[in-house]
C-alpha cells in the first residue's frame, strides 16, 4: 500500500461503512461525524471517517516503532477475525472472545493464568499428564483447551499495554474504563449511539457490519506494516552512512 493511500470511497459505501444508528439512539457528541439523516438512519460522513483511520494508522505506526504494546480488542463476532489477523501480522497480543474482568487493573492475575496455562501444555507436551488417572487427565485437557480460548490471544501481552485498539466502543465498555483507570490510550471504531470524547482516537465508522471493520483493519494493519518498513529502511541506510 502506497504511504498515501487511504480507504477507497467505493468500498467504504460497498462495505457499508456510512451506515450509523437508528435517529432514536443517537449519541450527540456524534454530531461532527454525520453527513446526513436518511430514512431514520444516520449516514456518517466518510471523509471524517478517512481522516480518521489515516490518524489511527499513524499513531499505531509510531508507538510500534518505538517499542510500544497494543492490544486489539474484538469481542463481536463480526470483528473477531480481523482483530486477531491483525494483531498477529503485528506481533500484538489480542482479546477476541469476552473481555476478562481485571486484563488491565489487575494485570498480575491474568499473567498468572497464562503462566499456569503454558505449564499445563509443558506437561501435556512432555507427557506428564500420563501420570495421571483416565479421568484426571481428561480434566486436566479440557482445563487446557478451555484456558487456551479464554488467553491465547494474551500470551504476548507482558505487561499492561500503552495502547488498546477496540473494534466497537459501544461492545467494549468495560475495557475502556480499565484503560482509563490505567492510562492506557485508546483507539477504535464507534458508531452514532456511543461518545466519541471516551476515545483518544475515535474511528468513526459501521460497527456491526463484518466487511466494514475488514476493510479499516487491512487498511490499518497494512498502513502500519509499510511505514514500520519505510522507517527501519531508513533508519538502515543511515547506519550504513555511518
Amino acid at each position: 500500500m502506497d504511504m498515501t493511500q487511504i480507504p477507497n470511497y467505493e468500498d467504504m459505501i460497498k462495505s457499508g461503512m456510512h451506515f450509523g444508528r437508528k435517529k432514536s439512539i443517537f449519541h450527540p457528541n456524534m454530531k461532527p461525524f454525520v453527513f446526513t439523516v436518511k430514512e431514520h438512519i444516520y449516514i456518517l460522513d466518510l471523509t471524517k471517517t478517512t481522516e480518521a483511520i489515516t490518524k489511527a494508522t499513524e499513531f499505531l505506526a509510531k508507538a510500534l516503532g518505538e517499542g510500544k504494546l497494543v492490544l486489539f480488542v474484538g469481542i463481536t463476532e463480526q470483528s473477531a477475525d480481523a482483530i486477531k489477523e491483525t494483531a498477529e501480522a503485528l506481533n500484538m497480543p489480542y482479546v477476541t472472545e469476552r473481555w476478562l474482568g481485571g486484563t488491565l487493573t489487575n494485570f498480575k492475575v491474568i499473567t498468572s493464568r497464562v503462566k499456569y496455562l503454558e505449564d499445563l501444555e509443558k506437561q501435556k507436551a512432555s507427557g506428564e499428564l500420563e501420570k495421571f488417572t483416565k479421568k484426571e487427565k481428561l480434566l486436566k485437557e479440557r482445563e487446557i483447551v478451555s484456558l487456551q480460548k479464554k488467553y491465547n490471544g494474551l500470551r504476548k501481552l507482558s505487561r499492561v499495554p500503552d495502547i488498546i485498539f477496540i473494534s466497537s466502543l459501544k461492545e467494549s465498555m468495560l475495557s475502556i474504563r480499565e484503560a482509563k483507570t490505567t492510562g492506557v490510550k485508546t483507539v477504535g471504531i464507534v458508531n452514532t449511539d456511543s461518545d466519541p470524547k471516551l476515545l483518544d482516537i475515535a474511528i468513526p465508522a459501521n460497527d456491526n457490519s463484518r466487511k466494514s471493520i475488514e476493510l479499516i483493519m487491512k487498511v490499518i494493519r497494512d498502513g502500519v506494516a509499510e511505514r514500520l518498513s519505510h522507517a527501519k529502511e531508513i533508519s538502515e541506510s543511515v547506519e550504513q552512512l555511518n
